[in-house]
């Protein structure tokens, strides 16, 4: 529990993603006293839009946006003192830090900027492949040299100790590339209480509050399976960590606004992109499954107790490569026999491209989104969404969709095209893998002012002679299931979901509100079950992980997504509806336990 005398770091997170709230960083200076301000911009398909971006111009590849935001709030934060990290630097930080010096120059204000670099390891990448890196997949085992496409990025997910380098030097402004995203919390918690590098446990414990704000309002009533508890969705708050010397933290938003910080929107994003209970980073694992929460008061949650051991020996790294082309499109199908009508449509598609074989892959998707003796003509529809990628953009290109109109007056009845037709877009398969933290060096550039820019390099935690710490596992506990009859309801009367992607994988934690309904949790929802649930994931590889202490459940369920987001055929490619979908399933539970859960 922090000390009332202990001052903590209070640190607001102004973005989740590339294209979030544009005007809440201004709302975060003015809505109240904050000592940090934080962005997370970075995706894995982020790093793909950014590429793209830099392709066509070499000055660009970072997150635009970010700059309007800096306009509206550079001039406050240098008279409030309140420091900027972000990584909105993307795949070109020295660039979007000499943006920022351009803004600061027009508004003539004096301020310290730095960036960080050292993840990019696009150029050496053969290098390191001929010293034995084989950048083997994270799922899959496969060395990277087997794999056909070109590598278009590759950048390795660099700690906190760089941002701390730069706040400690005296910088006003950090533009970060691709960090950790709990990592610009974590610099910052570490620069303010002169954490070293083995005070695993406080770094676990930033680890935590890092994770909780960094996708923005999904810690403060966003996305939250129970939003009926949220007493208003305009202008929901932005989160906050207020982070103390050992660690703790506690979660809050400024107030005034909309949305809600409780246990339970706390503990849906602990569960948000993870999968074991050890959550790694090139700083410290921290071990979730020690962690507390508790309700201090309204709108302010209580972190505590997260235990921290040395960390892994390799950094991740998110790679990215072409391979090949795509192109999809969905036609309505209406009324009466609708099977038929999407097997007959589909066979007379392929027989005018000369057949299946023309792909390297093909998915063919009938959703039935239609309902007998439809009460309005958009409930008879049923949706035949059909996708391809081939080796080059001519067989997935326009002549794929020109193919699909061509059939619109010479098939089935109602024909409707939904999607309208282009040429489609390459292919980016996302390939994450691991490399030697040997490898890793960050640089961190600091510019006190034009002309005079300081460099300083930083090695990763592992490569330093420390003694190596571990966490003793915890004993799994006998659960006692109540014996009461069962009654049929929709699971998600009883549990909490957070959804969400992992490269081609998807995680999904369930939680429920006390011991009782985590006990049958625990107990019902095995892998063979979510399996029966859920049958698309039947033939899937699936692990389950236990997370008592929250009362959760996670699973991490391999290749959902197939090769990610900006590859995958799903209509929901980042799994965010998952959760829900298993929330409106039927299930029967003792009736004590529901009784218990009101």
């Amino acid at each position: 529990m922090p000390k009332e005398s202990d001052r903590p770091l209070i640190v607001a997170n102004c973005s989740g993603f590339y294209g979030d709230k544009l005007s809440a960083a201004k709302e975060l200076v003015d809505g109240g006293p904050i000592d940090v301000l934080t962005g997370d911009y970075l995706a894995e398909l982020t790093m793909a839009i950014l590429f793209r971006q830099k392709m066509k111009d070499p000055s660009k590849g970072y997150v635009g946006t970010f700059l309007k935001q800096i306009k509206e709030v550079l001039s406050d934060c240098l008279d409030k003192k309140i420091k900027i990290v972000c990584n909105a630097g993307g795949l070109n930080p020295k660039a979007m830090a000499d943006a920022i010096r351009e803004i600061a120059n027009q508004e003539g204000l004096s301020l310290s900027i730095a960036y960080i670099d050292g993840d990019d390891l696009m150029p050496r990448l053969q290098p390191l492949q001929k010293e034995g890196e084989a950048f083997s997949h994270i799922d899959k085992g496969t060395p990277f040299r087997q794999v056909s496409g070109m590598p278009v990025t590759a950048n390795a997910y660099l700690g906190c100790w760089g941002i701390k380098e730069a706040l400690t030097r005296g910088a006003d402004v950090v533009i970060c590339p691709r960090v950790t995203d709990a990592a610009l919390l974590m610099g910052p918690a570490a620069w303010k209480f002169n954490w070293n590098r083995d005070d695993y446990d406080p770094l676990a414990g930033a680890l935590a509050a890092g994770h909780i704000i960094e996708c923005g309002t999904q810690a403060t009533g966003g996305n939250y399976s129970f939003f009926q508890e949220v007493p208003s969705f305009r202008n929901v708050g932005f989160p906050i960590a207020e982070i103390y010397p050992d660690g703790s933290s506690i979660i809050t938003k400024h107030p005034g606004t909309g949305g809600l910080v409780s246990v339970g929107t706390v503990t849906a994003q602990l569960m948000y992109e993870v999968s074991t209970p050890e959550y790694l980073s090139p700083d410290v694992i921290g071990h979730f499954d020690t962690l507390k929460v508790s309700q201090e008061s309204g709108d302010r949650v209580l972190v505590q107790g997260c235990l921290g051991s040395s960390p892994p020996l390799q950094h991740k790294v998110c790679l990215n490569y072409m391979s090949g082309h795509r192109n999809g499109m969905t036609i309505l199908i209406t009324g009466l026999d609708v099977e038929e009508k999407a097997e007959i449509l589909t066979d007379a598609l392929f027989y005018s491209l000369g057949g299946k074989e023309q792909f390297e892959e093909v998915a063919v998707q009938l959703v039935r989104t239609d309902k007998p003796d439809p009460p309005t003509n958009e409930e008879a529809f049923a949706l035949l969404r059909i996708n391809v990628k081939a080796k080059d953009s001519k067989a997935a290109g326009r002549l794929f969709s020109a193919k699909v109109i061509e059939l619109a007056l010479s098939t089935i009845p109602g024909f409707g095209g939904l999607s309208l037709p282009d040429a489609g877009m390459p292919c980016l398969i996302h390939w994450p893998c691991l490399i030697n933290s040997a490898h890793i060096v960050e640089n961190v550039w600091i510019e006190q002012s034009p002309g005079k820019t300081e460099e300083f390099t930083i090695r990763p935690t592992n490569q330093l002679d420390l003694k190596p710490v571990g966490v003793e596992i915890r004993k799994p506990v006998k659960r006692i299931l109540p014996e009461t009859p069962l009654i049929d309801i929709p699971f998600g009367r009883i549990y909490g979901t957070r959804s969400g992607d992992k490269g081609g994988n998807a995680n999904l934690g369930v939680w429920g509100k006390n011991e009782q309904s985590y006990n049958f949790l625990e107990a019902f929802l095995n892998i063979e079950k979510l399996q029966a649930l859920l049958p698309e994931t039947a033939c899937l590889e699936i692990e389950r992980y236990l997370f008592p202490n929250l009362f959760a459940v996670n699973f991490y369920i391999k290749g959902l997504l197939g090769e990610g987001v900006s590859s995958s055929f799903r209509m929901d490619p980042q799994a965010k509806t998952l959760g829900e979908y298993l929330r409106a399933k039927i299930i029967q539970a003792p009736e004590l336990i529901i009784l218990k859960n009101n």
